[in-house]
């Protein structure tokens, strides 16, 4: 059964995640370390329950989501999966760090392109990438059916949805995306979103106030 463990990393607050079933195989998604205190808090979580990290994967590649991408994937010998329209914002990553004032001495390229409508398998469990672009090109959304659960990155949150006036961000595409990908998931569907609290499918549709349909 896919168990879900999550941390708030960084100046951005991101939710990072660990996602392991009874294999012990995990997926670390957006890990978004920033220091070595948060990296040996995950370090410690993955050691104590004896989990075996497999894979790296990004929802998009926001220099708050990318954050600890190098040092992870360094720590447990892990590749990095994204959609590979996010790679020219990992190719500006340094800019973006310097105009937060953060330290990012490296940044790591994408080795897995990830596209919609794929299938992510680790141990008993697997992941359905649905590519969500409107918040930034390359955000994808990982559904994980059986457990009914998905990872929303920036795209949807509880009441709200991700940015739009940043760079690529579109209102209208977003709005696509929720509603012809998010919105068809079952509304019990727990959704795990980039930043804040969960919330469910079914809760957005009816309460969120930027793309509520009503019931």
């Amino acid at each position: 059964m896919l168990q879900l463990k999550k941390f708030v990393f960084n100046p951005f607050q991101v939710n990072a995640f660990v996602l392991f079933d009874e294999s012990r195989e995990c997926v670390l998604i957006d890990p978004a370390v920033s220091t070595d205190a948060e990296l040996q808090q995950l370090t410690d979580f993955i050691k104590k329950n004896n989990l075996q990290p497999v894979l790296l994967i990004n929802t998009h590649s926001h220099i708050d989501h990318l954050l600890g991408n190098y040092e992870t994937s360094n720590k447990f010998g892990l590749k990095l999966a994204a959609h590979p329209a996010g790679q020219p914002f990992i190719d500006r990553a340094h800019d973006s760090a310097a105009r937060f004032g953060l330290p990012l001495p490296h940044t790591k390229k994408i080795d897995i392109l990830l596209e919609d409508g794929q299938e992510i398998a680790f141990g008993n469990s697997k992941l359905k990438v649905m590519y969500t672009p409107g918040h930034a090109d390359g955000s994808i959304c990982l559904y994980a059916g059986e457990a009914g659960i998905v990872i929303s990155g920036d795209v949807l949150f509880k009441d709200s949805i991700g940015r739009t006036d940043l760079p690529t961000g579109d209102y209208d595409l977003l709005q696509k995306s929720i509603w012809g990908k998010l919105f068809t998931l079952p509304d019990e569907t727990v959704v795990y979103p980039g930043h804040g609290p969960e919330t469910t499918i079914g809760s957005e549709k009816v309460n969120n106030p930027f793309v509520a349909i009503g019931m």
